[in-house]
C-alpha cells in the first residue's frame, strides 16, 4: 500500500509541476521530473512520519512550505530558462498544498491504522465516557402536602399545602 500511495503522490506532483512549470513557465520536462521526484521523496517521508502526529491541515501547510522551498531551491540551481521563480514556486506549492489535503485524507483512511492504547477507548464527541450525572434527592410530596392517609390530620391546626 505504501508503494501505491507513493506512486499516487508522484503522479499528482508531476502533473501539477508539468502544468504550472511546464506550460506556464516553459521549464523542460527533465527538470520537472527531477523536481517532482525530489519533492515526492522528501514529502512522502514527511507524510509517513509527521502526518499521523500533527494531522491533515498542519501537514498540508508543512507540505506547502516544503514544496515552495524545494521548487525554489532546485529551480534556482537547475532551471535553464530565466523565469519568475518565486511566482512559479508559490503557485505550484499552493496547488500542491490543496492536493496534499486530499492525499493525506487518502493516507489516513487507507494506509495508517488507528492507534489506540486501549481497544475499549472511545473517541469523538458522542462517544465520550467522562460525562457526569447530576444526582438529587427526590422530595417526598406526601409529607409536604399533608396526606391524610399517612399523617393523622389535626383539625385544630391550620393545614398548609406547601
Amino acid at each position: 500500500m505504501h508503494i501505491k500511495s507513493f506512486v499516487i503522490k508522484l503522479i499528482m506532483t508531476t502533473a501539477v509541476l508539468w502544468v504550472v512549470l511546464g506550460l506556464f513557465f516553459g521549464v523542460d520536462l527533465t527538470e520537472i521530473l527531477i523536481t517532482s521526484v525530489v519533492l515526492t521523496v522528501v514529502g512522502f517521508i514527511g507524510d509517513e512520519f509527521i502526518l499521523p502526529r500533527i494531522g491533515n491541515v498542519l501537514a498540508a501547510i508543512g507540505d506547502f512550505v516544503l514544496a515552495f522551498a524545494v521548487i525554489w531551491l532546485l529551480g534556482y540551481n537547475l532551471y535553464d530558462e530565466p523565469i519568475a521563480l518565486g511566482t512559479a514556486a508559490f503557485i505550484s506549492a499552493l496547488i500542491l498544498g490543496v492536493g496534499e489535503m486530499y492525499f493525506h485524507r487518502y493516507m489516513q483512511m487507507n494506509i495508517f491504522e488507528p492507534e489506540k492504547s486501549n481497544p475499549d477507548e472511545k473517541t469523538g464527541y458522542y462517544q465520550r465516557t467522562n460525562l457526569q450525572t447530576e444526582f438529587a434527592e427526590e422530595a417526598d410530596l406526601d409529607k409536604m402536602s399533608g396526606d391524610i392517609s399517612d399523617n393523622k390530620k389535626d383539625e385544630s391546626k391550620p393545614h398548609n399545602m406547601y
